[in-house]
């Protein structure tokens, strides 16, 4: 029998002999030698992974740091996020009520369907529950999990029923449970902390997750920059304009808390397959999944993804990107979308989008991009051509998808948008702009970006960029560029490295629209702010400066004078304390459990509505998801009550939406964000025959009879109970 051995290469004898040496060195533990064989074999082990990745000693010892220092930045945002929710709400020391209750609007309306599956006798019947849900919009029965892109909690129920179902088999304790005495004549309450508490098991993967995010920040920053310093100025910009960057502390059930994660680790395998020149499939499906992971979680995705296809076709027809590789990217795209589809139980609001749209109509213009070409010289018509035939094939496909599908779930985003550039308004509009998070991004914001130095940064490094981008153009336009060989790997790999930074300063010019007109889009323009901002460590760009270790003596000089105002930032953050109390909102919940039939349906404002389904378990007919048009109708019938109609027209919608109680709050009838949108007055808008007289919450609030009778009240809300001599019998 022959045995083959490969001779090792001198490099390989050198590295063999040097490990050797290294293991050599090390004191030994015990007369067997137990140590040195165990360091051995780690070291085996350490050129085993070295070898598979291709790597030379030198760069595996950097990834090793790169995911060292990922880690450790990871972590400290876990605990930063932990530690602001945690003194905001003393939430350790709440009870199972109150810590359902600080889940507000729509955050309760999600956590309630963890919830339902976590109770249900088994995880197959709690999925049941959800898929043919009547408490929701009674008496319609839904598909919660195509309605509400539930899959989040869908996966961290079966997470949390395996996790206690295992401990309490083996009998470990998951929580520590304790009496609080709250004082001022409330009465005692238990409060329990531990990943047995459904509630800390919940907001703990949340902010487990947003701690890998910043992992995937760091990681993103280094390989975009070519540095861990830039990795480091990335993780180092989000703390510093944390308040700016995110929300997930104060609102972690949120839809963006459980997508925006995947959505860097998309940009960040997009980057990638930017960066090479011929991406594997694997590197594709990587970023097919990724997409798959951001759009179910959000309904809100598909926008977000409606600009990257945009910026990237910009870079195709800037000539930074090949059109063989901008087909295949979009092949992904539809894939994934594809997929979501079928998962999200066929929701129509994926394929009639203009993402959607957007996907076919610029596979035609590349498609049809020899015949243009052979029509038009290449140049400033072309790119014209095929912008203009973008955008008006993307307007006609949305609609023409929209009425085959009968689709009208996003038609109040079209009225929102025109609202911003006309003095167009209706209900539905005035709803979501007289919220501050849907208005105008705030004059201040600006301010703030400017005293961390995050936007000045921005401006000189997009300006940089620009500047090489437009001096392309015009050599182009001259015709003085030189036709490249496919062999020159040189031109070839700084084309690629060009359309990386240009595709990212396209992004970033797409989030800063966004979030001019939409201030809670800001929630991606100030991270994608701190991603950008890692290329001061480029020396593709700022390779002028000089000398490397010059180079990083002017960011860390930078750093020194953001951190003078982000370390401020941080500590405001850090000395919030707060504790959550809503006794009137208890009163009340306490009251319906106690007071009222179990198949009772309540009516009212939508953040009580999530309120009174998550705690009391009683069926609702309207709630804080405003994105389906025949949810828009229900609540402005319930919402009837706070205009000036008459009474006998407000009982009617409610006895037709089969409501037995609607909890009426003065606040809802007086407060006003700003002139204009008080209730009374955004009614106004629509309802001009009325306009003038006393709101009708007014009246109720002093007086309900005879329309409605009074069941319950204190100094926040107002029980009227719907006669029931009016009622169809159900």
């Amino acid at each position: 029998m022959v045995v083959k051995t490969r001779k090792p290469s001198a490099k390989e004898q050198s590295s063999e002999k040097d490990r050797s040496q290294s293991v050599s060195g090390k004191c030994r533990r015990g007369k067997d030698g137990k140590g040195s064989a165990f360091q051995s074999k780690n070291g085996l082990f350490a050129g085993f992974i070295r070898n598979r990745l291709g790597l030379s000693p030198s760069a595996f010892v950097r990834g090793i740091t790169v995911l060292i220092l990922a880690v450790v930045a990871g972590f400290f945002h876990w605990y930063h996020l932990s530690h602001l929710f945690e003194n905001d709400r003393h939430f350790s020391h709440m009870s199972t009520l109150e810590k359902e209750m600080a889940f507000r609007t729509e955050m309760g309306l999600y956590y309630s369907y963890f919830k339902t599956i976590i109770e249900a006798p088994s995880f197959m019947d709690g999925l049941y529950m959800i898929m043919n849900d009547r408490l929701t919009e009674y008496p319609l029965v839904i598909n919660t999990l195509k309605r509400f892109n539930l899959y989040p909690e869908v996966v961290l129920a079966s997470w949390y029923r395996a996790y206690s179902s295992t401990m309490n088999f083996f009998g470990f304790p998951t929580k520590l449970c304790w009496t609080i005495n709250r004082g001022e004549g409330l009465d005692p309450v238990e409060s329990c902390e531990g990943l047995g508490d459904p509630a800390y098991f919940y907001v703990a993967f949340v902010f487990l997750l947003n701690g890998a995010m910043m992992s995937l920040f760091f990681i993103y920053g280094t390989y975009l920059s070519g540095s861990r310093l830039g990795g480091t100025v990335t993780v180092l910009c989000f703390f510093f304009n944390h308040g700016e960057s995110t929300r997930v502390m104060w609102t972690p059930p949120l839809r963006e808390s459980f997508s925006y994660p995947f959505l860097v680790l998309q940009m960040l395998l997009l980057t990638y397959i930017l960066r090479t020149k011929n991406p594997s499939k694997n590197t594709m499906m990587a970023l097919g999944i990724s997409n798959v992971f951001f759009m179910l979680p959000w309904q809100f995705a598909q926008f977000v993804l409606l600009t990257q296809v945009a910026s990237l076709f910009a870079s195709y027809i800037l000539g930074y990107l090949s059109p063989a590789k901008m087909q295949s990217i979009l092949v992904t795209h539809m894939v994934s979308l594809a997929v979501c589809f079928l998962l999200m139980f066929g929701n129509s609001m994926l394929l009639t989008s203009f993402y959607a749209s957007s996907l076919v109509s610029i596979w035609g213009v590349i498609a049809l991009r020899d015949r243009l070409v052979g029509t038009f010289r290449p140049g400033l018509i072309t790119w014209v051509t095929q912008c203009f035939a973008w955008v008006v094939s993307t307007v006609i496909l949305k609609f023409m998808l929209s009425v085959i599908f009968g689709a009208s779930d996003d038609a109040h985003i079209s009225s929102l948008i025109k609202s911003k550039f006309t003095s167009y308004k209706d209900f539905d509009t005035m709803m979501y702009t007289c919220a501050a998070e849907f208005d105008f991004i705030e004059a201040d914001t600006p301010i703030r970006y400017i005293k961390t130095m995050l936007l000045p940064i921005n401006v000189l490094i997009v300006a940089f960029i620009a500047g090489r981008i437009i001096q392309d153009v015009i050599v182009f336009l001259r015709n003085e560029k030189q036709e490249k060989s496919e062999d020159d790997e040189t031109e070839q790999s700084h084309l690629l490295a060009k359309g990386v930074l240009v595709y990212h300063s396209l992004q970033l010019v797409a989030f800063a629209v966004l979030a001019v007109l939409i201030m809670r889009l800001k929630l991606f323009l100030t991270p994608h702010m701190c991603i950008m901002s890692c290329l001061i460590c480029s020396r593709q760009l700022f390779g002028w400066i000089g000398e490397k270790l010059k180079l990083q003596m002017t960011v860390v000089g930078i750093l020194c004078i953001m951190a003078a105002q982000g370390v401020v930032n941080l500590q405001s953050q850090w000395s919030i304390i707060g504790e959550f109390s809503n006794y009137p909102q208890e009163e009340l919940l306490e009251w319906i459990k106690d007071s009222t039939s179990p198949t009772a349906v309540f009516a009212g404002a939508m953040p009580t509505m999530a309120s009174v389904k998550l705690s009391t378990g009683r069926a609702i007919v309207n709630h804080p998801h405003y994105e389906d048009a025949g949810l828009r109708a229900r609540t402005k019938m319930v919402y009837a009550m706070y205009s000036r109609k008459p009474a006998e027209e407000v009982k009617r919608n409610l006895i037709k939406l089969q409501a037995d109680y609607f909890i009426l709050e003065d606040s809802w009838c007086t407060r006003r964000s700003k002139p204009g949108c008080s209730m009374p007055e955004i009614w106004d808008v629509e309802d001009a025959e009325n306009a003038g007289k006393v709101p009708l919450c007014t009246l109720m609030s002093r007086d309900s009879r005879p329309h409605f009778s009074t069941v319950f009240h204190n100094n926040i809300y107002k029980v009227l109970r719907v006669p029931k001599t009016a009622r169809d019998v159900r």
